[in-house]
């Protein structure tokens, strides 16, 4: 499930990422979409590829990876982000919900480190843009 208005759109320097076309209140689940969970063997694959900036750890121990589909590897990072994800690690599934009101044209962002405002550096640290 993917909310219609939601879309992919050149982000700066950080590639592309997800914009809305209308406004969206918080706490609105915008997405719920499937993964395909990998061994940690195959996660060690990965990591020698493009993919490995698109993945997310896995599982209790983390040590598996999940492609996410829909639009779930596109969100950009961000510190103090304006969605947050959840892991269903039964029903293999990541769901995005926002966690603030989101304007009609913003981009939506998660937080890498999976809480919305958790300030610890995420391994890119250096690449992105300080305010």
């Amino acid at each position: 499930m993917i909310f219609p208005f939601l879309t992919i759109a050149p982000s700066g320097n950080k590639g592309k990422g997800v914009f809305t076309s209308e406004n969206i209140p918080a706490n609105t689940v915008i997405e719920i979409s499937p993964v395909i969970v990998l061994s940690a063997k195959e996660r060690k694959h990965l990591e020698h590829t493009k993919l490995y900036h698109y993945i997310f750890e896995w599982g209790d121990s983390r040590k598996k990876a999940a492609v996410a589909l829909g639009y779930i590897s596109m969100y950009n990072h961000s510190y103090d982000a304006n969605c947050e994800y959840e892991m269903d690690f039964e029903d293999s599934s990541i769901t995005i919900k926002t966690v603030k009101a989101i304007k009609k044209g913003e981009e939506l962002h998660i937080n890498y480190n999976a809480v919305p405002n958790d300030a610890t550096e995420v391994w890119f640290h250096h690449l992105i843009e300080q305010p």
